[in-house]
This record gives structure tokens, C-alpha cells and sequence, in this order.
């Protein structure tokens, strides 16, 4: 790669750095992942909470043990106290047989709750239980049943203004807050987006189906003065886009969305397609060569399986 030479990164836990500010909280995920502590990840979309999560899991003593995700936001209320609960057979109309919940299938190990403040108030009271007793009892239930559960909860919202608009309960917040941990966006991670632009470079080159040796003056000049409001997943997406649709060994600024080089995205039938279009155009292509299974399809794009259910929300996929 020319130009725009970055130190070597540090990957911790599949987070990729060369910022001081992230180093920082690398020393501080260590710390309090030894503890059982209840733990709230605070940071924009896009950061990398999902991976703070994991981190936090295969650093503790449960890291031997399940290891859980559901993104509450991606659920009606009926579906999402299922996925956490479990039901017995008859609760509500479909439920034909047991199943367990993520509770359950989390014991001994760690559960991740993304974008907990997504919790409608009568789950919310349920969790509360299980935070303070380690007990709940299953959807239509009468036996009570006992499980050792860590809770990470993550969000882009400041649960103080949710409790304060009455969305989220102060008991309930103070509970899974027991350690706030704050994940920088980054535009404030010093020297992230050159690193980071290196390594999706590399990731992609690995891919075979181009090489790229390097960024023009313009292009480097273009990401180093954006604003990156969608953080890495952003970046990322950028630099698959520029892949995508440029040709040679460099990413020129051509080859960069229109939002990058300071343009509206253009109008019309023969427009090119956004970057939210090509993502969804990708999700769809995905869900079909795996016949619908969400997981595998989250797979085959690299990402889990919450960020899948999340995006295909976002690209109104869920129906």
C-alpha cells in the first residue's frame, strides 16, 4: 500500500486499532471481563459492539461455557420474550411444542443483549427478576427454573434519557450498568482510518477478484475528512464499494460513493446504486443460495447473526 503508512494495528479479540483511546479500552475489557459484573457497551452503530461482547465472553472464567446474542430490536415483543425465555407448548397461538430460551441455552456462560433500550417495559420487568434472582420461568409456565447467566447488554442510546422518557426502567438500567463501557466512534480513534482502511484493503485483496496497491492522493484526502457517521461498518462498506466498482490497482476518488466525494447521489432509472441498495442487494443474494437460513446466510456474508437480523430490518427484509 502507498501512502498514508500506518503503525502496525493490534487485533484484539477481531477488533482491529492503532488508537490510544482504543488501547485504553482493550486494558479495561481485561479488568472487568474477569469479573461477573453486569456489563452495558455504549457506542454508536457501527463500532463494534458485538465484538466488545465477545471479547468480554472468551477473557472471563465462562469463556468455556455458551456464549448467546439476540439484538432486541429485531423482534416483536411476543417473539423477543420467547427467544429470551423459552415457552411451553400452547402459550400463544404457534407455539406447538417446549423450547428454550436463550437463558437457558446461555447457562454457565454469557448472554448479549444489543440494543437493550429496545425492550418493551413488560420484558424489561421479567429481566429485572433474572438480573436480581437468576430465576425465570418460561412463557405459559409454572415451574420456575434457575440458571448462572453473565447479561452484556449493548446500545447506541443513553439509557438515562430513555429511563427520564419513561422507555426504560431506572431499576432495570442501574442492573445492567453495574460497568459502562464506552466504545469511541471513529472519527475519534487516533489514526484508525488509515489502519483500518489498510486492513479492509488487505481483506478484500485476499479475496482475488482485484488488487489494489494503493490509494490516490484525492482518495486518502477524501476518507481522512470524512465524518464516518456509520463508524467501521461504514468504512468497510466503503472500500467493498470501491472494489466493487473501480478498476486497476488504485482506489481512486472516482471510485468512492458519492456522499465521499462530496455529491448527491445521483437521481433517475439509471442511477448508480446506493451503498444501503448494493447492502441489500447482497443480503437478498445471500438468503437465497442458503434457502432462507439465516444463520449460514449470515455466515457467508461475515457477520453475525443479530447484525443480519438487524440489517434486514433496516432494508425492510423481515416480512
Amino acid at each position: 500500500m502507498k501512502k498514508q503508512v500506518s503503525p502496525i494495528p493490534r487485533v484484539f479479540h477481531g477488533i482491529v486499532s492503532v488508537a490510544p483511546e482504543m488501547f485504553d479500552l482493550f486494558e479495561l475489557i481485561r479488568r472487568v471481563a474477569r469479573t461477573d459484573a453486569t456489563i452495558l457497551v455504549r457506542g454508536e452503530t457501527g463500532t463494534g459492539k458485538e465484538l466488545v461482547g465477545r471479547a468480554i465472553h472468551e477473557l472471563s472464567t465462562r469463556a468455556a461455557g455458551p456464549y448467546r446474542t439476540v439484538n432486541c430490536a429485531t423482534l416483536s415483543p411476543e417473539l423477543l420474550a420467547s427467544e429470551l425465555f423459552g415457552h411451553v407448548k400452547g402459550a400463544f397461538t404457534g407455539a406447538i411444542k417446549d423450547r428454550q430460551g436463550l437463558f437457558t441455552l446461555a447457562d454457565r456462560g454469557t448472554l448479549f443483549l444489543d440494543e437493550i433500550s429496545e425492550i418493551p417495559l413488560d420484558i424489561q420487568a421479567r429481566l429485572l427478576r433474572i438480573l436480581q434472582e437468576q430465576t425465570f420461568t418460561p412463557l405459559g409456565g409454572t415451574v420456575s427454573e434457575k440458571v448462572d447467566v453473565r447479561v452484556v447488554s449493548a446500545t447506541h442510546r443513553s439509557l438515562r434519557r430513555e429511563v427520564e422518557a419513561g422507555r426504560f426502567r431506572e431499576d432495570l438500567m442501574y442492573r445492567v450498568r453495574v460497568v459502562p463501557l464506552f466504545l469511541p466512534p471513529l472519527r475519534e480513534r487516533t489514526g484508525d482510518v488509515p489502519a483500518l482502511t489498510h486492513h479492509f484493503v488487505s481483506l478484500f485483496n485476499d479475496r482475488g477478484f482485484r488488487a489494489i496497491d494503493g490509494l490516490t492522493p484525492n482518495a486518502w484526502d477524501a476518507l481522512l475528512s470524512h465524518r464516518w457517521p456509520g463508524n467501521v461498518r461504514e468504512l468497510r462498506n466503503v472500500i467493498e464499494y470501491a472494489f466493487a466498482v473501480g478498476e486497476g490497482p488504485r482506489i481512486h476518488l472516482s471510485h468512492l460513493p458519492p456522499e465521499l466525494r462530496g455529491e448527491d447521489p445521483p437521481e433517475g432509472p439509471g442511477r448508480e446504486k446506493s451503498m444501503a441498495e448494493m447492502e441489500r442487494d447482497r443480503i437478498v443474494q445471500a438468503l437465497r443460495r442458503t434457502a432462507g437460513r439465516k444463520s449460514d446466510a449470515a455466515s457467508l456474508l461475515g457477520m453475525s447473526r443479530s447484525t443480519l437480523w438487524r440489517k434486514m430490518r433496516e432494508h425492510g427484509l423481515t416480512g
